[in-house]
């Protein structure tokens, strides 16, 4: 996610600091000369950052994190999962500013949301850095109440796995019904990816479009009635998130 992050700030200047060799940073950015990598930490102590964004494991925050403390008034950003502003607030300081983001992984292709929630000490410009920083990869949105960032997780932070599961699910459906086990997965690949370029350019809601396919009578009616059944979809994915839910809330 970092790396997807670095490739749309090709053009700003921007330090790294990343142990692995620099080979490993994205091409494309490595040709900019105003990036700057370190496989330690900056040597520059005039380097005086607008944004520390940390792009880490959470199992490394709290080795890493606090060396940072004397970048501060920066506005610190941490795309870790499940870790509270809590934790961040007791390793960089109170008076830290500091903002919790929640991308996922079609970020990669500038395609993602990512939904953020902020302490009490991000001023009023630091919201605009922040989002016009992350939309480098998406859409942003943010949150007041960072509880609900468990919820946010559970949706579209997991999500996509949930629908290049739907596309497994799909094919194998389709192989039941005779076709050839490429021909099925091309056939749900492809009619995942262009249903989601049509909600993305129809002015229409999911449901207006999901009537639009479905005529009186016919044989979408028939598999939608099967969905919406007693064990309906409905009920499958809300249990599902639930459980993603939980699972977030226990992490955190």
């Amino acid at each position: 996610m970092g790396s997807a992050l670095l490739r749309g700030w090709c053009d700003v200047r921007v330090a790294v600091i990343e142990p692995n060799p620099l080979s490993d940073l994205p091409a494309q950015a490595v040709q900019y000369p105003h990036l700057s990598a370190f496989c330690d930490q900056i040597s520059d102590e005039n380097w005086k950052p607008s944004l520390v964004v940390f792009a880490i494991k959470p199992q490394v925050i709290e080795s890493v994190v606090q060396d940072y403390a004397r970048f501060k008034p920066a506005t610190f950003l941490s795309i870790a999962a499940g870790k509270p502003l809590a934790v961040f607030e007791r390793l960089l300081g109170k008076d830290a500013a500091i903002v919790r983001a929640m991308p996922n992984t079609p970020a990669a292709i500038g395609q993602g949301i990512t939904v953020c929630v902020a302490n009490d000490r991000v001023p009023g410009p630091a919201f605009d850095l922040v989002t016009n920083a992350l939309a480098a990869t998406g859409k942003v949105e943010w949150l007041a109440d960072e509880s609900l960032m468990d919820a946010v997780t559970a949706l579209s932070g997991s999500g996509p796995a949930y629908v290049f599961h739907l596309v497994e699910v799909l094919a194998t459906a389709g192989e039941q019904l005779g076709l050839a086990p490429d021909l099925a997965m091309k056939l749900a690949r492809q009619t995942v990816i262009g249903s989601g370029h049509l909600l993305q350019q129809s002015p229409q809601s999911a449901a207006e479009l999901r009537e639009a396919v479905t005529s009186p009578g016919g044989t979408t009616a028939a598999a939608l009635k099967v969905l919406g059944a007693e064990s309906s979809l409905q009920e499958l994915f809300s249990a599902a998130l639930r459980a993603a839910h939980e699972r977030g809330r226990e992490l955190s």
